[in-house]
């Protein structure tokens, strides 16, 4: 298959994917103040991560570390040619309908393992400190492994979107007798 066709293909694809607001789920955090008051929340009413292997502590890991990796830059890149067609074009999309929607399993290419071990607090202390040297950043962004260059503000919207969207896999905890 040519890239032309490719990128087409992927582009009806992502569009036809259904938005997580037809089903009345959380489309994304409209501020970044928002998102880190919802991290922030999980340590007075931690969650249960349903249809994913990971727990909760880990959801977080994997969120700190993109954050992490937008300023540090990702460990494995897909290629040029990806980025500035077919994942440039998911970003286009999922930014054009203000939700993102991926594997909510799949970890970062090349990012290390995530702790399953590792206690809530920790993990919620990392992204919001992710968050926080976010916000803070005035250097230059590295490329997103799939969506190549964005800049401060599509990242934050990434991010975003990103949070909002594992937020449609937490449940609150029941109580069992």
């Amino acid at each position: 298959m040519d890239r032309r066709r490719a990128l087409k293909t992927a582009t009806v694809l992502l569009a036809a994917t259904p938005l997580a607001a037809c089903t009345g789920k959380l489309k994304t955090f409209a501020t970044w103040k928002d998102g880190q008051q919802a991290v922030l929340d999980l340590l007075f009413a931690p969650k249960v991560v349903q249809d994913n292997p990971w727990n909760l502590s880990q959801v977080m890991q994997h969120l700190a570390q993109s954050i992490e990796f937008s300023m540090q830059g990702f460990p494995a890149l897909k290629g040029a040619w990806f980025r500035s067609s077919i994942g440039s074009a998911a970003f286009a999309v999922f930014n054009a309908r203000g939700t993102m929607s991926h594997s909510l399993d799949e970890p970062i290419p090349g990012a290390p393992a995530l702790d399953a071990s590792q206690a809530l607090k920790t993990s919620v202390q990392r992204l919001l400190d992710a968050m926080d040297a976010f916000a803070q950043f005035n250097g230059t962004l590295r490329p997103h492994f799939a969506y190549g260059e964005l800049t401060k503000p599509q990242y934050e919207r990434a991010h975003l979107m990103h949070l909002a969207n594992h937020w449609t896999q937490f449940h609150a905890k029941t109580a069992t007798a």
